[in-house]
């Protein structure tokens, strides 16, 4: 038997998963590792942890298999996007945290560029919002701020990369520092269209071209890994961002399929085929994949908070231990009571693309408490979606689109929430019986490159449902429902 191994590398934890040819995970390992808050609005990581649990994940799964690292034919990377790394290219040092895609920091700076009129050129080349979410600002930041590391940049001495290209790096021992597609879509550097990054941003940001990775296939030749880490070197075959391999591991292949990832953040795609298309409702215009040098795009709606609210009611309200007592507490919730939670922690995503707001609570009473704080969490969820949903049917109204969401991460595993997300939008919600889909979407990727599993239409036929949870909720209370949601962000914008 032999196996792929895929890495997903992710906000808060590492994974490794060994998935045999049948495409079955059959081990899986995780490492949670710190987070780093220096000051309101930041967040980062420390790139040694990243490497560390990546390392430790994959041997410890290779160990539980009981195999050897012989049996793995292919590697696969899957990673949390547009966090940013710079580092060292002879010694390998970092020169600074790793900058996370939820940090703030540039917002102010952000503003200066839309107040300047660029953000037509980035819509235009990146499909992109000018927004501290992306890679690009977050990198300026760091060549503004860390003493010496412009200077160092223009002397060709530093590399940039997002997760996997840090990743990547280390594994081939720093043979290779390359990034795919769908990555370099989310770095703002990036022209979708003509397929390379963009000088004229380059150039805005004072960003040396000698610093970008090479941008390749999503499945394609990234090197081989170093003999030393499990006894073999394998080659890595496949690599995609988070969503974006979720978003092929949930067969989403054709033009009009949605899926939507719940993990600290949520993250909506709606396949559009060969045609980047436009938004007029904030979304992003990205690559969702790209094979044969031929790319396949999407439009995505980011919602920043969304298992991390779980995270919240854990960590920072300490009203539950584990992540599963949300759902009983929800079922006890008073049904009288309109408490409406907007998680702006770290800002609004789309729609609204808001990052100086912060979070708030709305209609609390004597009688409120933790059933009604965990109610008001998990429909966050479902609400925050509904927005994307919506803005996506106005951008792509179309004879081929789907009114069926496909989900998948942690919080999918939720049957309220997940009820409720059914509810709210008045759509089918269809879970499937593999709820590991970023990783086995990026092992298809990393097998498929070398020939070991099948082919993109019969990839797609061995999706399986697992359970179909349809709109019961009338439509009065929906809509009433939705419109309090609506009143309670309007009124966190305006504060």
């Amino acid at each position: 038997m032999k196996y792929v191994l895929a890495i997903d590398q992710g906000t808060t934890s590492t994974r490794a998963v060994l998935f045999n040819e049948a495409l079955t995970p059959v081990a899986s390992a995780q490492e949670e590792f710190p987070q780093v808050f220096p000051q309101s609005g930041w967040v980062e990581h420390d790139p040694s942890d990243l490497w560390a649990t990546t390392a430790g994940t994959c041997r410890e799964v290779v160990e539980r298999a009981g195999i050897q690292g012989s049996d793995i034919i292919s590697i696969g990377i899957t990673n949390q996007r547009e966090t940013t790394v710079v580092w060292n290219r002879e010694t390998g040092k970092p020169v600074y945290n790793a900058i996370v895609w939820q940090d703030r920091r540039t917002a102010e700076y952000c503003k200066s560029l839309r107040d300047a009129g660029h953000a037509k050129m980035f819509a235009d080349r990146t499909g992109l919002l000018v927004d501290p979410y992306f890679s690009a600002t977050k990198l300026k930041w760091i060549l503004d701020n860390v003493e010496g590391a412009r200077d160092m940049a223009r002397r060709g001495e530093l590399l940039f990369g997002t997760v996997d290209t840090y990743l990547i790096w280390k594994l081939t021992g720093g043979r290779v520092h390359a990034t795919d597609a769908t990555n370099a879509a989310r770095t703002m550097l990036y022209d979708i269209r003509k397929g390379r990054w963009s000088k004229t941003i380059c150039d805005l940001f004072d960003i040396p071209f000698g610093m970008l990775p090479e941008v390749k296939n999503s499945a394609d030749d990234f090197g081989m890994c170093r003999p030393d880490l499990f006894g073999s070197s394998i080659p890595i075959c496949g690599v995609a961002g988070d969503q974006q391999a979720a978003t092929i591991g949930q067969a989403c292949f054709k033009p009009g399929m949605m899926k939507s990832t719940y993990g600290t953040g949520c993250f909506a795609l709606l396949n559009t085929g060969d045609t980047p298309v436009r938004s007029n409702n904030r979304l992003l215009t990205t690559i969702a994949y790209q094979l044969d040098n031929k790319p396949t795009y999407a439009l995505e709606g980011s919602i920043f908070i969304a298992g991390a609210v779980v995270q919240w009611l854990r960590d920072g309200l300490k009203i539950i231990r584990e992540a599963s007592e949300t759902q009983p507490l929800a079922e006890r919730a008073d049904q009288t009571q309109s408490v409406v939670l907007v998680p702006a922690f770290t800002g609004l995503g789309a729609p609204y693309w808001n990052p100086e707001c912060r979070g708030a609570v709305f209609g609390l009473t004597r009688n409120s408490g933790p059933n009604e704080l965990a109610k008001a969490a998990l429909e966050s969820v479902g609400y925050q979606t509904r927005d994307l949903l919506d803005a996506m049917r106005a951008d792509w109204a179309s004879d081929d689109a789907s009114d069926v969401l496909r989900v998948d991460g942690g919080m999918s595993a939720s049957d309220w929430t997940m009820q409720f997300l059914a509810d709210i939008t008045g759509a089918p919600v269809d879970r499937p019986k593999v709820l590991e889909t970023t990783a086995s979407g990026v092992a298809w990727l990393a097998g498929m490159k070398i020939g070991a599993m099948p082919g993109q239409d019969e990839f797609a036929k061995q999706w399986a449902l697992e359970r179909q949870f349809q709109p019961t909720m009338a439509e009065e209370t929906r809509a009433k429902k939705y419109d309090d949601w609506r009143r309670a962000v309007t009124c966190t914008l305006g504060y």
